[in-house]
C-alpha cells in the first residue's frame, strides 16, 4: 500500500471565507437535571462481548464506594439547548469559558456561553458538514469538515473562516477527528481510509492511506506529544511516526472490537472505546500490555466516546443505555449516569478541570457533568 504523503502542489491552498455571525434567535434557558443515577458497578476485565451484564441499581448514588469527590450523590448535570436541526456532533471548551460545538447538519460552528445559555453560530460555507472540533495552541477552534473535505480554522475574534483543503487525490475522505501534537502540527483522520497532517506554519495538508483501508476514527495526543488513532472498521490502535508519517498498528486483544474513540491519560496510557465489543480497552505503551473491561447496563452497552480527565478518570458515552459512564482505573469500577431523555446520542466528550462536556446530537443539546470540585 502506498504510504507516501500526498500534498497539493504549491504551499498554501487556503480559502478565506468571510462568515457572518448568525443569530440563533431566542435561546431557551438551560436546565439542571438530576437523573436517577446508577450505582458503581465492578468491571469485568477481559469479559467476552457476549457475556451478560448485570442490571445496575436504579436510584443509587453515582459515587463509587470510598466516596470519590468526582461524582456527588446526585450527579450535577446541566443541559443547554442549541438551535433546532443543528445536530451538534463534537464539543470543545473554549478559552473564554464558553464551549464550541460542530453543528453537523446545519453546517455551522456554534459557541455556547454557559453563564447565559446564549448561542451564536458561524456558517462554514455551502455543503459544510463539520464533524470534529478542537481548540488549537493558538486558542482558535479547528474543525474537520467532511462536507468541505477540508480542515477549517475559525478566528474567534473576527469569525473569519480559513479552509485547508485535502489533496486532490483524496476527494472524499469523510473527515472525522483532529488533534495537535507536541509541536503544534494538526493530525486528522478520515473514515474513507485516510489520515494526515497540517502544519499551520506552512499551510500544507499531507495525507496517507491508512492500514487496512476504511475506518480511521478517533485520534489523540499523549502527554509525550505522540499521536495515536483508532480504526472503527479496521479494529486497531495505531501510532503515527510524526517524522515519516508511517502508522504502526497495535492489535487489541479482542478481535473485531470496533475501536471508535481513543484518549490518553496523564500517564500516557491509551483508553479505547470498543464499540462492537461493548468494552473499554486500555493500552500501556510503556510495557505493551492491554486491559479490557465490559461496560455494565441493563441493555447491551454501546461505548462511543471516551475522554480521560486531568486526574486520570475515564468518561464514556453508552448509546445502548443512554448514559454517560465514569470509570475509575484505580478501583476498576464503572458509575453509569443515565441521561434524563432518551435518544441523546452523545458522540464525543471533552472537558476541562471540574467539567465534562458532550453534545447530545439526537436532541440538539449540549450537556455538562460538573464533578463538584475546584480545579
Amino acid at each position: 500500500m502506498d504510504r507516501r504523503p500526498r500534498a497539493p502542489a504549491g504551499a498554501l491552498l487556503a480559502l478565506l471565507l468571510v462568515a457572518s455571525c448568525g443569530s440563533a434567535g431566542p435561546t431557551p434557558a438551560p436546565r439542571a437535571v438530576v437523573p436517577a443515577s446508577s450505582g458503581p458497578a465492578a468491571a469485568t476485565p477481559g469479559a467476552s462481548p457476549a457475556a451478560p451484564s448485570a442490571p445496575s441499581a436504579e436510584g443509587a448514588s453515582a459515587t463509587p464506594a470510598g466516596g470519590s469527590p468526582d461524582i456527588p450523590a446526585a450527579a450535577n448535570i446541566t443541559e443547554f439547548p442549541v438551535p433546532a436541526g443543528s445536530h451538534p456532533h463534537d464539543v470543545a471548551p473554549a478559552v473564554d469559558g464558553g464551549v464550541w460545538y460542530s453543528g453537523q447538519v446545519a453546517g455551522v460552528l456554534g459557541h455556547l456561553d454557559p453563564a447565559t445559555g446564549e448561542v451564536r453560530v458561524i456558517p462554514l460555507g455551502r455543503g459544510s458538514r463539520p464533524h470534529g472540533v478542537i481548540v488549537g495552541p493558538d486558542g482558535a477552534p479547528w474543525l474537520t469538515d467532511g462536507g468541505r473535505n477540508a480542515v477549517v480554522r475559525v478566528d474567534p475574534a473576527t469569525e473569519q473562516v480559513t479552509e485547508f483543503p485535502l489533496p486532490a487525490d483524496y476527494p472524499n475522505a469523510n473527515l472525522n477527528t483532529a488533534t495537535f501534537d507536541g509541536h503544534g502540527v494538526l493530525w486528522f483522520t478520515g473514515q474513507s481510509g485516510v489520515y494526515g497532517r497540517l502544519d499551520p506554519a506552512r499551510g500544507v495538508v499531507e495525507a496517507w492511506d491508512a492500514p487496512r483501508g476504511r475506518g480511521p476514527y478517533g485520534i489523540a495526543t499523549a502527554p509525550d506529544g505522540e499521536v495515536w488513532f483508532v480504526s472503527l472498521a479496521g479494529s486497531y490502535l495505531a501510532r503515527i511516526d510524526r517524522a515519516t508519517g508511517e502508522a504502526t498498528v497495535i492489535e487489541p486483544p479482542t478481535s473485531g472490537q470496533g475501536a471508535r474513540r481513543v484518549w490518553a491519560d496523564p500517564a500516557g496510557r491509551l483508553f479505547v472505546a470498543e464499540w462492537n465489543a461493548a468494552q473499554l480497552g486500555m493500552y500501556d505503551p510503556a510495557d505493551g500490555t492491554w486491559r479490557e473491561w465490559r461496560l455494565p447496563g441493563p441493555a447491551a452497552p454501546q461505548p462511543y466516546a471516551v475522554f480521560v480527565d486531568d486526574r486520570g478518570v475515564a468518561w464514556l458515552t453508552d448509546f445502548g443505555n443512554n448514559a454517560i459512564v465514569r470509570f475509575d482505573p484505580s478501583t476498576e469500577a464503572f458509575a453509569p449516569i443515565p441521561l434524563p431523555d432518551t435518544g441523546a446520542s452523545i458522540r464525543q466528550l471533552l472537558g476541562r478541570p471540574g467539567e465534562v462536556w458532550g453534545a447530545e446530537s439526537g436532541l440538539d443539546r449540549l450537556v455538562v457533568v460538573r464533578t463538584d470540585r475546584t480545579p
